[in-house]
């Protein structure tokens, strides 16, 4: 059977044992299987890299997976600080992105995202690199925080734009696939960010506050 376009490029790349662990413990403890693809995973590490991001704000952790990507690009003295509302998933992903070698420039906040969102705005925290990666029906207000902590020409992230073909079908009228399907269109024309879609995997969306 010939393979997929994702199949073949993906087998292009030599096995990483760092996010093979993070799958591992992901499957031994019975957890969802929704880790960021690895292309994007990848882009996520070129962006930050490319961009000189100092700081990357990740909202959802899950197992670390997307953490140890963000800080792969991150410089020596940057810092990731992710938001996970699951003490136990919060404390498996800083495990996993310590045993990759990057405890040291990670920060792990666990609670509702908004209002952890809503104290780093009050700490007048600002961030670089953002990815959004968690509850979907809440996309829009993380993209509107996002915003508000951005410094100029920071980039924005958001995973699964496509919901496994979803948000293409219009008999599919649930809360989740509203909410992203006005996200995506939101992002394609706020006047504050330039933007794009990718359509591979399961769809990311990518943003530059201008």
């Amino acid at each position: 059977m010939d393979m997929t376009p994702d199949a073949y490029l993906e087998s292009l790349f030599p096995p990483d044992p760092d996010l093979a662990r993070v799958n591992e413990a992901i499957r031994a403890r019975g957890m969802p299987e929704i880790s960021v693809a690895p292309g994007y995973g990848r882009l996520l590490t070129m962006l930050a890299a490319a961009t000189g991001a100092k700081r990357a704000l990740e909202i959802g952790a899950l197992a670390g997976y997307s953490g140890i990507c963000l800080a792969r690009g991150l410089p020596a003295d940057g810092r990731i600080t992710s938001l996970e509302l699951r003490p136990d998933y919060a404390a498996l992903a800083l495990a996993n992105v310590t045993a990759a070698g990057y405890g040291d420039r990670a920060e792990m906040i666990v609670g509702a995202a908004l209002e952890s969102l809503t104290r780093l705005e009050e700490e007048g925290r600002r961030f670089d690199l953002f990815f959004i990666d968690a509850d979907k029906e809440n996309y829009l207000n993380y993209l509107e925080r996002s915003i508000r902590l951005a410094n100029p020409g920071a980039i924005i992230a958001a995973d699964n734009t496509l919901l496994r073909g979803r948000t293409l079908n219009p008999d599919k009228q649930g809360p989740a696939v509203l909410a992203v399907r006005e996200f995506n269109r939101v992002i394609a024309t706020d006047p504050r960010l330039l933007s794009t879609h990718l359509p591979a995997y399961d769809g990311l969306a990518l943003a530059m506050v201008r």
